[in-house]
């Protein structure tokens, strides 16, 4: 019985005259945590929208547990948590009322438990009345990390959220996504962090020029030479 949960099956991506996806086919099973990297350019990103629903491949399919997403309701974005490069928090209003509104969109039971524990847990409950708008880059991730696991969803889709962390809220950060792989959460994240993506990851993805150059297992990968791997993959070998 096969485990995978999301398929992606010879999808492009266009717009206009330039192809950002070329027949891209890749296969994620549940509790899978798959790091993509990739140089600027590469498609990394294109890709996430697609898996979240944020755009809409121009051709291919993406598949849930064998059912194709445009036969998908609403419901799979209650399963979905995003992290992307806009945080999607409301500027005028503190954190804490920010995290309880999209509690509230998703119909949490116990909101403000729920949004206490994670506040403490990426430390800014001592600032949960503090308007977004006053945060560092680094709170304004950890909010957004936050508002992304305030539903507990099964599906975890990250595009570089250690981008303006330091050291301490990079090592919280990484100890949460340990805790969401340990409740058999997916997880794709895009980075350019080698040594975060070898810790985490379960599956290894190089995309280059918008295909996938490389696919892998972790089990299967030399990680001491993976910077070389990694290289020769990304370079023009043309």
């Amino acid at each position: 019985m096969s485990n995978s949960l999301i398929d992606i099956v010879n999808i492009t991506k266009q717009y206009g005259h330039i192809k950002a996806l070329h027949n891209i086919s890749l296969s994620i099973n549940k509790s899978d945590f798959v790091t993509i990297f990739g140089a600027n350019g590469a498609g990394k990103s294109t890709l996430l929208k697609l898996i979240s629903l944020q755009s809409r491949q121009t051709s291919g399919e993406i598949n849930l547990s064998g059912v194709p997403y445009k036969k998908l309701g609403n419901a799979f974005k209650r399963r979905l948590g995003v992290i992307s490069h806009q945080p999607f928090l409301y500027e005028n209003l503190s954190a804490y009322e920010n995290l309880l509104f999209y509690a509230s969109l998703y119909n949490v039971k116990n909101p403000k438990k729920v949004v206490d524990d994670l506040l403490k847990r990426v430390d800014l409950f001592k600032r949960k009345d503090d308007l977004i708008r006053t945060y560092s880059r680094g709170m304004l991730q950890r909010a957004s990390i936050i508002r992304s696991l305030v539903h507990n969803p099964d599906i975890i889709l990250l595009d570089e959220p250690y981008t303006g962390l330091d050291t301490v809220a990079s090592k919280v950060l990484t100890s949460l996504l340990k805790d969401q792989l340990s409740d058999s959460k997916t997880i794709v994240m895009v980075t350019h962090d080698i040594q975060v993506g070898l810790e985490l990851s379960s599956k290894i993805v190089i995309m280059k020029k918008g295909k996938v150059a490389f696919n892998e297992n972790i089990t299967d990968i030399d990680k001491s030479n993976f910077e070389n791997i990694y290289i020769a993959q990304v370079t023009d070998k043309d």
